[in-house]
């Protein structure tokens, strides 16, 4: 894959696992519409190459993203905001096939938070402080922050955050159930790569149809939800990886999977 040239973001493969960094350090990395056009195009173009099994998307030790860029938002007016695609990008990052994972450290806050959301799973350092301030600068999260929290932490938490404004901690984010695990500072992303390199050596397929079935789960109901996962199960069936893994396993070998 030939490298593109980003204003906002980085980016870097590892073997299988591609890693995306948000790039506006002076700005705690605010995710202005030109940081989320990147993000998104970068993470489309990751995942339609065969080579990258999962993804990694990260910022730095003091900010995952503290917010939405304020500056953008504060003289539109309701009508642009409706006919804009902003709040989109979160739905495209969502139907994205592949596994992203969130490496986090320090602020997590508002938009910060729904991308983190709209990741797989999150590898949060000690340090980082998840929550949706929205409420004090008199408007609501946007992309998916009411839905996505309350989902993970249940209404009565998840009013508590969003109503008063408050952040809470990783170690509260990861017993609520917001996070995947909570890690040292200085290994969460480390922690994050790792975790990305282990999914990697999965068969891709399956991981896909997995993560598809999971998401699922949160738009049907429990018999529609089971009936989707049992058409997947039976689909991978129909795959080279399915038999190189169900003969490894017979004859007692690392199977050599190939996403086919």
């Amino acid at each position: 894959m030939a490298a593109v040239a980003y204003e906002h973001i980085l980016t870097e493969i590892d073997g299988p696992v591609a890693i995306v960094r948000l790039n506006r350090p002076q700005a705690l990395n605010a995710l202005s519409g030109a940081l989320m056009d990147e993000v998104t195009t970068a993470l489309e173009r990751f995942d339609r190459d065969d080579a990258i099994r999962a993804m990694v998307v990260t910022g730095n030790e003091r900010a995952f993203a503290a917010g939405a860029d304020i500056k953008e938002m504060a003289n539109v007016g309701a009508i642009e905001m409706q006919q804009g695609t902003k709040l989109g990008q979160w739905e495209r990052i969502r139907k994205l096939r592949k596994p992203i994972i969130a490496a986090v450290s320090g602020f997590c806050l508002g938009g910060g938070n729904e991308l983190a959301m709209s990741c797989d799973l999150i590898v949060a350092a000690e340090s980082a402080r998840f929550g949706q301030p929205e409420i004090n600068i008199g408007i609501i999260p946007g992309a998916g922050g009411t839905q996505r929290l309350t989902h993970a932490l249940g209404k009565a938490r998840a009013m508590e955050v969003i109503l008063t404004g408050r952040p809470i901690t990783a170690r509260e984010a990861w017993e609520a159930g917001l996070i995947t695990k909570v890690v040292p500072n200085e290994a969460y992303l480390d922690e994050a790569r790792a975790l990305a390199a282990e999914i990697a050596t999965k068969p891709p397929l399956a991981v896909q149809l997995a993560k598809d079935a999971i998401l699922k789960s949160f738009d049907l109901p429990i018999e529609q939800g089971l009936d989707y996962e049992r058409k997947n199960f039976y689909l991978l069936f129909a795959s080279d990886d399915m038999r190189e893994g169900m003969a490894a396993f017979i004859e007692k070998r690392k199977p050599t999977f190939k996403g086919k």
